[in-house]
């Protein structure tokens, strides 16, 4: 990227629209009612042949204190300073107001370089509010419609003669998933370096659980900073936030998540839209960190959570949180791990961490097992090693025999990475039991040490089973003839 732009302004003037449009998705939550963004939102914005890095922040609020709009007024002026240029906008359909001749003066002191954006000026109903926007003297005003996309060239000719001032930033990657395999590559090991993170195409990790487990806490924690809006009060984060960093030397894009609550609680629209934002982040990531609270851990929404995380195939890291809070450590484990097998027996294996996010400790551990559940997730195993193995579980324990006709398992080789997907071909797949489906998946877990991560198991019918099985043949007459006299 070659310059960083932050949106900036009063509640509901358009920031998180302007910043869908840039960006050219719905990455920002938008919605009528004021102060919906909170935290910093970072993304890769396009405007014709410019490529840059935009902000959206929180409304800029009249107040300093420790109450939650305080807080976001300092992350909101921490922007400011990360920012090369400063987009400020105001609503011209309200026009000018003493909120925004005290910000228009804070930017003056802060910010390098400021463009004044009047946004919701299409038509004649924004004409007053940018002819007022002069008289906070900052340069000719920007007649925007964020909504329907007008003004975009003239900001483009404003942007243009600075992108040759800044240096070049590097651009994130959306991680792949279910990789396929050929059968020619399966039978070579694979590279063991080869999924390793880079900063190119750092570690995709995702922060879910309820609300006010310490999911921003603990980003904060491991990207070192106060990145993202802490405090007592649940539900502070709205949006998914994406931030990038180097976590002990592996390089990390980590999300931010909206806590989820039981679906029957959610009625609010904002919060239907947080959730889905959220769920949306795990189909990005490549590790889920499910997050639990010590006090009150495997709730249903706890497992819901993390069963979700394991159907859409991505590596699962169990953390407890606020370990700190507990005396009796050693027997609260034992309880959490007993808990674990009993309630997610679909994630048995996978690593459950204890830590704390307010005073750090755990995070090395919680770093290792999300390094070892990556690694996992990407495993790969050759085909004769794969046979091998087939032939020592049929003779342990044989396929079942439906109707007296026992079922052959023939064939088996591995198709998919990320999460690791392996085909059996065999005869009637449909009649094969799920429960030895289940022991072939335990199978595969112990004996090729993939605890916990997501196996996809998938039984297709041997294509040379029987070749006349649904022809119909035509015997001659004369054969007819001679078949009868015997």
């Amino acid at each position: 990227m070659s310059f960083t732009l932050a949106i900036v302004g009063r509640p509901n003037v358009g920031k998180s629209t302007l910043f869908n449009r840039l960006v050219g998705r719905k990455l920002a939550l938008v919605d009528d009612q004021p102060g919906v963004t909170r935290d910093l939102r970072e993304g890769d914005a396009k405007l014709f042949d410019l490529r840059f890095t935009v902000i959206d922040t929180a409304g800029l609020e009249e107040v300093t204190d420790d109450s939650l709009q305080g807080r976001m007024r300092r992350l909101t002026e921490r922007a400011v300073d990360m920012a090369d240029i400063c987009l400020f906008l105001i609503d011209g359909r309200v026009g000018v107001n003493p909120s925004d001749e005290v910000f228009a003066e804070i930017l003056r002191k802060k910010a390098a370089r400021v463009i004044l954006g009047v946004n919701k000026a299409e038509g004649r109903a924004g004409e007053d509010g940018a002819l007022e926007a002069w008289s906070l003297g900052l340069g000719e005003p920007l007649r925007i419609s964020a909504e329907h996309g007008e003004g975009m060239d003239d900001l483009y000719r404003i942007l243009k003669p600075l992108e040759g001032e800044f240096a070049e930033r590097e651009q994130e990657n959306t991680p792949l998933t279910d990789v396929d395999i050929s059968e020619e590559d399966a039978e070579v090991e694979a590279d063991e370096f080869a999924h390793r993170p880079t900063i190119k195409k750092p570690l995709q990790i995702a922060v879910i659980g309820r609300p006010n487990a310490g999911k921003s806490t603990l980003i904060n924690k491991i990207i070192g900073e106060d990145r993202l809006l802490t405090g007592p009060e649940a539900g502070i984060t709205r949006d998914a936030i994406s931030v990038k960093s180097d976590w002990m030397g592996t390089p990390i894009r980590i999300f931010d998540t909206a806590g989820m609550r039981k679906r029957a609680k959610v009625v609010e629209k904002l919060e239907k839209l947080s959730v889905a934002d959220g769920l949306r982040a795990v189909r990005f990531a490549e590790v889920v960190v499910v997050l639990l609270d010590v006090e009150i851990p495997f709730e249903s929404q706890d497992l819901r959570i993390a069963d979700y995380a394991e159907s859409e195939g991505r590596a699962v890291v169990i953390a407890v949180n606020k370990w700190d809070l507990e005396d009796d450590k050693q027997d609260k484990l034992a309880e959490l791990k007993e808990m674990f097998d009993r309630l997610l027996p679909q994630l048995r294996g996978a690593p459950l961490v204890t830590v704390s996010a307010k005073t750090g400790r755990g995070l090395d551990r919680l770093h290792d097992a999300i390094r070892r559940a990556h690694d996992t997730w990407n495993k790969r195993i050759t085909t004769n090693r794969l046979n091998t193995w087939l032939g020592a579980m049929t003779e342990a324990h044989p396929p079942p025999a439906p109707g007296g006709h026992r079922i052959k398992l023939r064939y088996m080789t591995q198709v998919k990475t990320r999460p690791p997907g392996f085909v059996i071909k065999c005869s009637r797949p449909d009649e094969l039991a799920e429960s030895y489906k289940r022991y072939l998946v335990n199978g595969l877990r112990e004996h090729f040490d993939m605890p916990g991560t997501p196996i996809r198991l998938f039984f297709r019918s041997q294509a040379n089973d029987n070749p006349f099985k649904d022809r119909k043949f035509h015997t001659p007459s004369r054969l007819r003839k001679h078949m009868d006299k015997k």
